[in-house]
């Protein structure tokens, strides 16, 4: 697990930093920053998509992904989280408490969906391979850094959802490996880009408020769903 150790402290980096320099940089250049940063996550998303080989396969992931996480209340669970962990490090206005919450929702999100979280992790599980991670972090301490600058603190508290998350599939690394092929790969990785892409409405833009955090079971959908059509030799 050292890239992902790897990772976390990047990201505590960043966000630290990030967090030190908010408070000397005008609010005007928070807002810019953070809509430039929801201008690259919204092209990374479509990167991400346009790799699907099948948009069917995504649509009907989102959508059934959609309806479990509205009944298991996905987005409330994190946003509670969020505001638990809020209450153990600070207070202050409900402006900076409602931030903090956006921040670990929005930098969670975007540092746990993509490929090189997934890839990364099996290699590092595998292998001891952490170069992609190694990677990653580079990215993701940059990122936390310019989040943190606007949405504060609580960017750096996604480091343990990174932990988890990453943590999680380096352990299990080989069951992940045999189970999931390029094709199953591929549509979660579009899916990926999409939730990502519905993020940046929401959370970077403030475009329209979507509850990106509820579509998450899609990414486990979009594989399930090729393997099933796989063994029906739809696809």
């Amino acid at each position: 697990m050292i890239g992902t150790f790897i990772n976390v402290v990047a990201i505590l980096a960043g966000g630290g930093l990030g967090t030190r320099l908010g408070s000397r940089i005008p609010e005007r250049i928070n807002q810019t920053v953070v809509a430039g940063l929801g201008l690259f996550t919204l092209g990374y998303g479509l990167q991400m998509f346009l790799k699907t080989q099948n948009s069917l396969i995504v649509v009907g992931s989102l959508l059934v992904g959609a309806l479990l996480g509205e009944w298991w209340q996905i987005e409330d669970g994190l946003r509670s989280l969020g505001a638990r962990l809020e209450k153990r490090v600070m207070s202050g206005s409900p402006a900076g408490k409602a931030n903090f919450v956006r921040g670990f929702l929005t930098a969670s999100l975007v540092f746990c969906i993509g490929p090189m979280a997934i890839l990364g992790s099996i290699q590092d599980g595998l292998t001891g391979d952490f170069q992609t991670l190694a990677v990653k972090s580079m990215l993701d301490a940059f990122a936390a850094m310019a989040f943190a600058s606007s949405l504060g603190i609580g960017v750096m508290f996604s480091a343990l959802a990174v932990l988890v998350y990453q943590g999680a599939i380096t352990l299990l690394a080989a069951q992940v490996q045999a189970i999931v092929t390029p094709a199953m790969m591929n549509e979660m990785t579009a899916t990926g880009g999409l939730i990502l892409m519905g993020l940046t409405f929401s959370s970077l833009l403030e475009i329209k408020p979507i509850r990106a955090g509820n579509f998450l079971p899609a990414l486990i959908i979009a594989p399930l769903l090729v393997w099933a059509l796989t063994l029906l030799h739809v696809i």
